[in-house]
């Protein structure tokens, strides 16, 4: 049963496993050492995401909101400093970019355009509260991919008029050769489209990105103005991206 719904969805949750199974949380997470060893699923802090590993494997959103919860949430925290009150800022889709978005809410006088169904639904939804002072939600329009990234022709056209100050952009993978990449061509295309338009690029990629390759590549590392990333990223890796990208802000992890 567990196969079958990581099969559907592209990862589970051990909480939600608990309580849709009725089982305890040990007998979870032995099910899931199990089926980490016969190479269905990999284990990540909080659940399971499916074995997978190819250049056009492209996860879910939801499956991606399980990877490497707390290095995400110090880079979005670092990346968070870089947005001014009364700028327009761009946020690009991805589970990174997400996480930077819901510390912006109250951020005074603040546009947003984005191609994220979440981070749009995440704003449109603080904005129905009258206190709230959300941001001015642009969304690009387009077709969703399974990232519930906005693409295509009219979302390649709409960013294309735009001029924004600072873009949040994520990326499935980073290399030094490669640079930005990520397994959907269309995606790839609106993510250019979205450099072009933004006077400075911020990119949020935690340290399990490196030495990722994906099918697309959208950027090279020296158009990358700000890149931040987390702790866990080693020493060669940051060697590279200080010697090639605008600036490098490496965020500490909490260890407890």
């Amino acid at each position: 049963m567990i196969a079958e719904m990581v099969r559907r969805s592209g990862a589970v949750r051990v909480a939600e496993l608990v309580e849709q199974l009725g089982v305890s949380d040990m007998t979870v997470r032995r099910d899931l050492d199990a089926l980490e060893r016969s190479g269905v699923v990999k284990k990540v802090h909080g659940g399971a995401v499916a074995a997978s590993g190819t250049a056009i494997d492209e996860p879910g959103f939801e499956a991606k909101s399980v990877l490497e919860s707390a290095a995400k949430a110090a880079v979005a925290e670092a990346a968070a400093t870089l947005v001014e009150p009364g700028s327009v800022v761009a946020v690009a889709a991805g589970t990174t970019a997400y996480a930077v978005a819901a510390r912006l809410l109250h951020v005074p006088r603040l546009t947003v355009v984005t191609n994220s169904l979440p981070v749009a639904e995440l704003i449109r939804s603080t904005g129905d509260e009258p206190t709230a002072g959300a941001p001015t939600l642009l969304l690009t329009g387009g077709s969703p991919t399974p990232s519930a990234a906005l693409v295509g022709p009219l979302a390649d056209q709409a960013v294309r008029s735009l001029h924004v100050d600072l873009l949040i952009l994520g990326a499935h993978g980073v290399c030094e050769k490669a640079g930005l990449t990520t397994p959907n061509l269309a995606e790839a295309q609106t993510n250019r489209a979205l450099i072009a338009s933004a006077r400075r690029v911020a990119v949020v990629a935690d340290h399990t990105k490196w030495g990722v390759v994906a099918l697309s590549g959208f950027a090279a590392l020296d158009e990358v103005d700000v890149f931040v990333t987390d702790s866990g990223l080693g020493a060669e890796a940051r060697t590279v991206l200080a010697e090639t990208v605008g600036e490098l802000v490496v965020a500490p992890v909490p260890t407890d």
